[in-house]
């Protein structure tokens, strides 16, 4: 279970954006708050010079745009907390990673620093109000907290956590996750309509219009063909709902030379899979009823059809057999995932690296005049950012002590190899992971059909003895 909250950061009055933004991220990444810096991660910046890189970031958009506004939000901060006990430090910071970057698209730079210093374990996950290509700004939108709501809840639920499921209303919570009960967005609706015209076989592009106007929709055409409901205050253009959707393809299925393919919106019936069987009598415990007795009733006789089936599609009726197979396919999760974190441990050395030198080159200039000017005060507030990056990345070069610095070529080859290698294991880790819980889900519910497994030990050495 996980809280969130979405705050604008502004620059403070008498303050520069850069003690703005070190205030902001000192904190954040607070040593005896992250155990000392133990979870930390980054996305597109240096956690050491990130002040740096997004002042720099907003005089480049300034450069490119010719855009500059006072009294402007310099960065976004989403807090994410979670629920005492429910969660390890290192787990928290990986969906605070993932927050960011399902959030923002990963158009936009960001660090996320996991404090593990209060019972309730929390992210701080700041991102850079300025696009990665410095051209655009992230705008606070109408619901962009419920969106970061719905994210969180998404991930909690991946992770096999709780989601609030009866929250009250007010300023420190939110509603619940809608899943299934989501209503169908716009899109969703223009993409039914267009299916139902469609089926009414219309003459030809003149009648599908004038069709889909009756039910509702005004067109607009030019570049991009576009269509808006009475309810939605912006066209939403037909590229945008997929494959099947485009004008061709509409054109195409009235002329007759494609075949139409309704995509309705149906649950499919999926092939059951093997999960854990519910603790009956500690559910009861916990206040539940009669009704929710019978239901899992139900449920463990069907998972257990369904782990006999699985171990018999499987040829591991012998539990020895089982043991070992359940053992094997955890390894070959665990070798797969530690190979995929080194390669992305590396790949973030690489880019760290690759930032500090171009920093450095761009920089240099600067310093030198910032030298040559005495170190004045007056130099120094003018050139912030070019001189907190040059520090930055002297320091990073001392840190590494390398007689000679790789060349950019260099870096940028050993990266797309790491990314190739990566892309590899990728494919055999989502089998693998799958696998492993499919066998572990089995196993556990034999284990709990068979009693635990050390008294289910204790019950064949006594039989081996006898």
């Amino acid at each position: 279970m996980a809280t969130t909250r979405l705050i604008s950061m502004h620059q403070n009055k008498g303050k520069s954006i850069a003690d703005c933004l070190a205030d902001r991220t000192d904190y954040a990444q607070n040593p005896n708050k992250t155990n000392e810096g133990e979870y930390i991660s980054s996305y597109e910046c240096d956690p050491k010079t990130v002040q740096g890189e997004f002042l720099l970031s907003k005089r480049q958009y300034t450069d490119i745009t010719g855009r500059e506004q006072s009294k402007d939000v310099i960065a976004y901060q989403i807090r994410q907390s979670f629920k005492p006990g429910e969660v390890t430090p290192e787990l928290a910071n990986k969906m605070g990673y993932e927050l960011g970057m399902r959030f923002t698209k990963g158009r936009h730079a960001f660090i996320v620093a996991t404090h593990v210093d209060k019972a309730h374990i929390h992210n701080h996950i700041i991102y850079n109000s300025t696009s990665l290509d410095y051209t655009k700004k992230f705008r606070d939108f109408l619901g962009s907290g419920k969106a970061v709501r719905k994210i969180s809840d998404r991930l909690c639920l991946e992770n096999g956590l709780s989601i609030i499921e009866n929250p009250k209303r007010g300023k420190n919570h939110y509603g619940k996750w809608l899943g299934d009960k989501k209503p169908a967005s716009y899109s969703e609706k223009l993409r039914q309509t267009i299916d139902e015209t469609l089926a009414k076989k219309p003459a030809d592009f003149k009648t599908f219009l004038s069709q889909m106007e009756q039910a509702g929709y005004e067109s607009k055409s030019g570049k991009y063909l576009a269509f808006k409901g009475k309810e939605q205050k912006k066209f939403i253009r037909l590229r945008s709902l997929g494959v099947g959707y485009f004008k061709d393809e509409i054109e195409a299925v009235i002329t007759g030379k494609k075949t139409l393919e309704i995509k309705k919106k149906t649950i499919e019936k999926q092939k059951s899979h093997v999960n854990l069987l519910v603790d009956i009598k500690e559910k009861l415990r916990t206040g539940k009823g009669a009704g929710y007795e019978r239901w899992a009733k139900i449920f463990n006789l069907k998972q257990m059809a369904q782990t006999i089936n699985y171990l018999t599609e499987n040829n591991l009726l012998d539990y020895a057999d089982l043991e070992k197979k359940a053992q094997a396919a955890t390894d070959t999760f665990n070798q797969l995932s530690a190979q995929i974190k080194t390669a992305e441990k590396r790949m973030s050395e690489i880019t760290v690296l690759k930032t500090h030198i171009i920093n450095y080159a761009k920089t240099r200039d600067v310093y030198t005049e910032y030298r040559k000017a005495g170190y004045s005060k007056k130099f120094y507030d003018e050139h912030t950012a070019d001189l907190l990056l040059h520090k930055a990345a002297k320091a990073a070069f001392d840190e590494l002590q390398m007689k000679k610095l790789p060349t950019i070529k260099v870096l940028q080859d050993e990266y797309a190899e790491l990314l190739s290698e990566k892309k590899k294991d990728y494919i055999g880790y989502s089998t693998a992971k799958k696998e492993m819980r499919e066998i572990l889900n089995a196993k556990a519910n034999v284990d709990k059909l068979l009693g635990s497994d050390t008294t289910r030990k204790e019950k064949e050495k006594e039989q081996d003895q006898r």
